[in-house]
């Protein structure tokens, strides 16, 4: 079965082409959610989310195991639907002739590579059959540059690390071009020093290339490193909404960026002293 960070058949875009064959960024979406709810059976995952997310912002959405952070991420760019509420991504609602979810794409835990596929190839899984071989290629090439995989393309991925292997999921994710990137604990797999490298990258390739970005991760500092603003998710609420609002690059250790790590901590374990 193919695997692709396409989200589901109704989604799949090349993205557009520029001149010289080489895919590029399309500007950020906005997302807005409202009157959200999600339940399985008698289980309320999720409570009237109201949301408004703006073209190219990077959200973190933080939260403990089952508050509901995944089940939003995943109404978001389209693999679930909501019981109630609707999403509209730049103004088009989610199953209109133009479906919202054009220019979506989304990153896992988990690489997903192909293993019959080269490395390049599976990076030109991320741009569909619409474009001729060479264009694919030489796409999937310089996407795998953008990542530092430029040299890496011809390789079976078995024999990449786990931070080579998630580069080369990010690169198949960019290599449309998507105006909408989901991060769905992409990093969670990952040695620490590994993890801080593939932040900068993201962080990186975000700021270049300008789409929205959307985080879920349970590392707070993770968050904060990464995000214009970030979301506590508590009982399928949003209990917080933060600003960060330090300038970039952001340093670790830094007293403000910890002194709000600490405040949103003592938010997910509802110290009623955090302030938030």
């Amino acid at each position: 079965m193919a695997i692709s960070t396409a989200i589901s058949p109704r989604h799949t875009v090349s993205g557009p082409v520029h001149a010289g064959g080489s895919a590029g960024p399309q500007g950020g979406a906005s997302v807005t959610l409202r009157g959200i709810a999600r339940a399985f059976g008698d289980k309320q995952v999720l409570r009237r989310v109201d949301l408004h997310i703006p073209a190219g912002q990077f959200v973190a959405i933080v939260g403990k195991s089952g508050c509901g952070k995944s089940t939003l991420l995943r109404l978001i760019v389209g693999l679930d639907q909501p019981t109630d509420g609707h999403i509209t991504l730049s103004g088009v609602t989610a199953g209109e002739e133009k479906t919202a979810a054009d220019g979506v794409r989304i990153m896992f835990q988990e690489p997903r590579l192909l293993p019959w596929e080269r490395v390049r190839g599976n990076v030109e899984v991320g741009l569909g059959r619409d474009l001729p071989k060479a264009e694919r290629q030489a796409v999937a090439t310089r996407t795998l540059e953008a990542v530092g995989l430029g040299d890496r393309g011809g390789e079976w991925p078995s024999v990449l690390s786990g931070g080579q292997k998630q580069r080369v999921a990010l690169a198949r994710a960019l290599a449309s071009g998507p105006r909408l990137l989901a991060l769905d604990e992409p990093l969670g797999a990952l040695d620490a020093l590994t993890r801080i490298d593939m932040q900068r990258l993201i962080e990186k390739v975000w700021s270049d290339q300008g789409f929205t970005a959307i985080l879920v991760t349970h590392d707070v500092s993770e968050a904060i490193a990464l995000a214009d603003r970030i979301l506590v998710i508590d009982q399928g609420t949003i209990a917080a909404d933060l600003a960060v609002s330090s300038p970039r690059p952001r340093h670790r250790g830094d007293p403000e960026l910890a002194a709000l790590e600490g405040r949103i901590i003592d938010a997910l374990f509802n110290d009623q002293a955090a302030g938030i």
